[in-house]
């Protein structure tokens, strides 16, 4: 409750006075890169301290590695930012070169409208799709390498900043796991649907979408492995 309260009270002035999200809009538009590693650092390693809590009853333990986690999810958002910019431009011009027509001379064009349209609704698709086919596995390999390396060393910052163990992280990661739950579940049934409905809304806000989506997921996971373990 207390964590939910404030959660309400940071988001709450972007509500209230208009000012505050005009400016968050004017930074998010002139310095996107900067704000997606901010939203990233905050909103998703936010959400593997809930993770946390749902799975040991604690937001943070020792060896956890608050620190390392918001830089590497830093790291990443401006990673997913580039890779919004690629497939965001790309897919659509995909799409017309298989024969489908825009009423624009940029088919990415289609994503900026604010009306609903089939049209809108298939290049969001193919954003998503191809977007998580062919970056997320390597996003989510590389996740999983940091993870481990931080494990590693201890959860220190210090230990966060050594070279990458990159064999060692390899023969401890769970692949199958990683394959059978993160690959084979999380993209077609979570990541798919809802990056196609974040691709339908207004482009200043996907990446903060984005991020927490990642919030839900990390929620998602934990009580998944929760339960596992009651099976167990």
């Amino acid at each position: 409750m207390i964590v939910a309260g404030l959660v309400i009270i940071v988001l709450l002035p972007f509500f209230i006075f208009p000012f505050v999200f005009q400016t968050y809009e004017t930074l998010n538009s002139g310095h996107a890169y900067i704000l997606s590693f901010i939203k990233f650092a905050i909103l998703a390693t936010f959400g593997e301290s809930l993770g946390l809590r749902i799975r040991t009853g604690v937001y943070y333990k020792p060896g956890f590695g608050l620190l390392p986690r918001a830089i590497v999810w830093g790291f990443l958002g401006v990673t997913i930012k580039i890779a919004f910019v690629i497939f965001g431009e790309g897919a659509p011009v995909m799409l017309k070169t298989m024969g489908v027509v825009f009423p624009h001379s940029n088919p990415a064009d289609i994503l900026r409208q604010a009306d609903f349209s089939w049209l809108k609704f298939l290049s969001a698709f193919s954003v998503s799709t191809t977007m998580n086919l062919l970056f997320a596995p390597v996003f989510m390999a590389f996740h999983r390498i940091t993870d481990t390396h931080i494990q590693r060393t201890g959860g220190s910052l210090q230990g966060f900043f050594t070279p990458i163990q990159i064999g060692q992280c390899f023969r401890e990661i769970n692949w199958y796991d990683f394959w059978d739950f993160v690959l084979k579940k999380t993209i077609p049934l979570f990541w798919i649907p809802a990056q196609t409905i974040n691709f339908m809304l207004p482009e200043g806000y996907r990446i903060l979408v984005a991020a927490l989506y990642s919030i839900i997921l990390g929620v998602l996971m934990s009580m998944a492995a929760l339960m596992q373990q009651k099976k167990s």
